[in-house]
């Protein structure tokens, strides 16, 4: 594949970055960064995974993990490794969660820009009787850390996964290349998956590889890909992760960058044989329509600095399947009209940067690569006051294209 780094010129844009402009934006103490980590599961009849962030906002962080076991959970937390002083758990309604294997417990209240220390626990709940509960041993997990974003932060630095389609190792391999800086978060930007099939597949193939990595200490943030909707266990992967508002569709805002996370369903017809009348996608896409016009009406998306976009798949360049030419319909003049900087995609499996052309989309749209060797991308992303820049890593190590605004 060529280099596809372009000369785009548009409002700020140019595309004259390089290795040197992204490492000169801000450095601050590295997250490891492309090291796997030791930190094997621990030899516990209990638990079923590492602890992985989510949610991650400058009052509060969202901590998840599975047991092999019903149990009762709870998250220890506090501002020093040595005192964890506080503790939280999951309620709803008024009951305490317990007598489940999927947790996922939300500390509130924390102080922006602060680091914070944590363990998990979980009490294996051996039976559970209407007016007698019987209690089995207890997990303690060893201290994890993780930070708060601040609440006026001035930049943001973050990764972009696409297109894995279960292969895990791609994930340390592709970390080589992430880059020394700390990062706020890790974005997937869908297809992590071929189809979904069961829990140990979201075990196995993504959320413990991610824990070797970086998840518990650095939350990811999940975007559902078309693959992700297939598969008898499609209908079951919101109850692992917190997106925004829980759906597939949010907005989130992180120093200079407003971020718009469209869900782009799937790339046929809904009538398609392959769905046996089990999707509706059209009406669903219609539905965030409604939404995303309320979206870049708001003040706060208006008056950020760096308005970005991401769909798995993106409106042009991919062909002109259904799902593509729906999406082009009914969002791309939402977004022109809206004067977003960038869109961010995966889905063709052949990495590209396109420039704006006139009457299709006012913005450049960056497509990540595909799965296989010589194909697989990571997207670098860095934005300050003064400058949005972001690189795409080719799996060799060497930049396949760059955007600056």
């Amino acid at each position: 594949m060529e280099d596809l780094s372009n000369d785009i010129n548009r409002r700020k844009f140019i595309s004259s970055l390089g290795v040197l402009g992204l490492a000169g934006l801000c450095p601050v103490p590295s997250l490891g960064a492309a090291t796997v980590k030791d930190t094997p599961l621990p030899d516990s009849p209990i638990i079923k995974t590492q602890p992985y962030l989510q949610s991650a906002l400058p009052n509060q962080m969202t901590v998840r993990w599975l047991t092999q076991v019903p149990c009762y959970s709870w998250v220890d937390y506090g501002q020093s490794p040595d005192n964890l002083d506080k503790r939280e758990v999951a309620v709803d309604d008024g009951l305490i969660q317990a007598y489940n294997t999927v947790h996922g417990i939300t500390l509130t209240g924390l102080t922006p820009g602060h680091k914070y220390y944590y363990r998990i626990n979980s009490k294996v709940i051996e039976e559970f009787k209407p007016y007698q509960v019987t209690y089995g041993d207890t997990f303690v997990s060893e201290s994890f850390s993780f930070q708060t974003p601040s609440l006026q932060a001035d930049s943001v630095s973050f990764l972009v996964f696409n297109d894995i389609h279960d292969r895990p190792k791609s994930f340390a391999h592709l970390m080589q290349y992430g880059g020394e800086d700390k990062k706020d978060f890790v974005f997937l930007n869908g297809d992590m998956f071929d189809y979904q099939t069961d829990e140990d597949q979201l075990v196995n193939h993504l959320l413990h590889p991610l824990s070797q990595l970086f998840s518990t200490t650095t939350p990811f943030i999940l975007s559902r890909g078309n693959h992700e909707t297939r598969g008898k266990f499609a209908r079951h992967l919101a109850n692992y992760f917190n997106n925004r508002e829980q759906k597939y569709y949010f907005s989130f805002q992180h120093g200079p960058v407003y971020a718009i996370v469209l869900d782009s369903g799937e790339d046929k017809k809904d009538g398609d044989k392959e769905y046996y009348g089990l999707v509706d996608f059209d009406k669903y896409r219609l539905k965030q329509v409604e939404w995303l016009k309320k979206e870049v009406q708001k003040k706060a998306f208006k008056k950020a600095k760096y308005k970005i976009v991401f769909s798995h798949i993106p409106f042009y360049y991919s062909g002109e399947g259904h799902g593509t030419l729906h999406c082009r319909e009914v969002f791309g003049p939402i977004l022109n009209q809206a004067k977003v900087d960038l869109l961010i995609s995966g889905h063709t499996h052949r990495y590209g940067i396109h420039p704006p052309v006139a009457g299709q989309h006012n913005y450049p749209i960056v497509i990540g690569g595909g799965p296989k060797e010589g194909a697989r991308t990571i997207i670098r992303v860095k934005a300050d006051q003064n400058a949005f820049a972001l690189e795409m890593i080719g799996d060799t190590g060497n930049p396949v294209g760059n955007i600056k605004i």
